[in-house]
């Protein structure tokens, strides 16, 4: 009660400077008098982003009282002198209606979030307006795991954390063409990982603040190669031959060729070539030594793979001779020519005829 009165006096003596110190004293739990306490209930929520500009607004009731700002038990703003070394905050006001006394902090920063009390100091009794500042923080994604390399059937554990007020949710996502989503927490749990599962693996931090924030870990997954396609054909002789072998492996295999027990190398009308996972055995001039099965193996370090396909000789269609295959003679009948046929029936008629001239 003492500090009230001392209130009322300065206010009385034209001292509003002392009269508003005295009153912010009102509102410290501290000063307050037995039995008396602020009503919290009425706290005033204003919400801000991180970054943004937020602004407390009071208004005083008429163009006679005086105003002031606290911050928990720091003095901001008594009337107009600024108490506070912060550059960032000022006070916003007006001689309208409402002769506006509002506090205006640029560039909020989560250590702004907290309580905030303007003293309307009039020549009856201080009136205190309190104001809940809550700063808002986008997400970010401050740590993840970095690109993994691991063999296939290995257990794999990713990592994702992030800050943001509220707390945001963090999701992981593979990205192919299924897009699958797993479940969601900082950590992504992957046992005895398959080929399949190799790829960029998305992790995203959400809250109701901002758009997500996202980071991607790059998982390759080694495997052993194997052969999925082998392809050869028959060839003729002097014809150019090709043999194609295709593999999957990571790391890239390596190709090596094979003619029975012999390893294959460039030579003379042998070539070969290696592109990434194919590998293409070119023989431009077919002999007969050069006939026969052909092997292609693919080797990482996991391990080797091997198909084998022959190399067959075909019989190329040779061109017809006239004089090797006769044309039937379509001649009329006792005409000269070679016409087989008709010179039968007429020594068939002969043989008849001396036959009935026996008898």
């Amino acid at each position: 009660m003492d500090i009230m009165i001392a209130v009322q006096d300065a206010c009385v003596s034209g001292q509003w400077l002392t009269a508003i110190i005295l009153s912010l004293c009102c509102f410290l739990p501290s000063c307050l008098p037995a039995g008396q306490t602020v009503d919290y209930s009425s706290v005033e929520s204003v919400v801000s982003r991180q970054g943004d500009t937020a602004l407390l607004r009071c208004y005083l009731l008429d163009g006679i009282s005086k105003g002031a700002w606290l911050n928990r038990s720091s003095i901001i703003f008594a009337g107009n002198d600024k108490w506070s070394v912060d550059p960032r905050v000022s006070i916003v006001s007006s001689v309208g209606d409402k002769h506006e006394y509002s506090l205006q902090i640029q560039k909020v920063d989560v250590t702004d979030d907290g309580q905030y009390t303007c003293s309307i100091q009039s020549e009856r009794n201080p009136r205190p307006k309190l104001l809940n500042l809550i700063v808002k923080v986008p997400p970010k994604i401050y740590d993840i795991s970095s690109d993994i390399t691991v063999n296939e059937g290995s257990n794999v554990s990713l990592i994702c954390t992030a800050s943001g007020k509220p707390e945001p949710a963090i999701s992981w996502r593979h990205i192919t063409p299924l897009a699958r989503r797993y479940d969601s927490g900082e950590y992504l749990n992957i046992t005895g990982i398959t080929r399949d599962q190799a790829g960029d693996y998305e992790c995203s931090a959400l809250n109701d603040i901002a758009s997500p924030d996202t980071k991607t870990v790059k998982v390759t997954v080694n495997f052993a190669p194997t052969i999925h396609e082998m392809k050869g054909h028959g060839v003729g002789l002097g014809r150019a031959a090709l043999l194609r072998c295709e593999a999957a492996a990571v790391p890239v295999p390596t190709f090596e060729w094979y003619k029975g027990g012999k390893r294959i190398t460039k030579g003379q009308d042998v070539d070969v070539k290696n592109l990434s996972s194919r590998s293409v055995l070119t023989v431009s001039n077919m002999t007969e030594d050069r006939y026969g099965n052909y092997t292609c193996v693919a080797s990482n370090k996991l391990g080797t793979a091997n198909a084998s396909v022959p190399l067959i000789p075909i019989i190329e269609p040779t061109t017809t001779s006239a004089v090797s295959s006769p044309a039937l003679n379509t001649a009329p009948y006792g005409s000269t020519g070679s016409a087989h046929l008709p010179l039968a029936c007429r020594y068939l008629v002969l043989a008849l005829s001396s036959f009935i001239s026996v008898y």
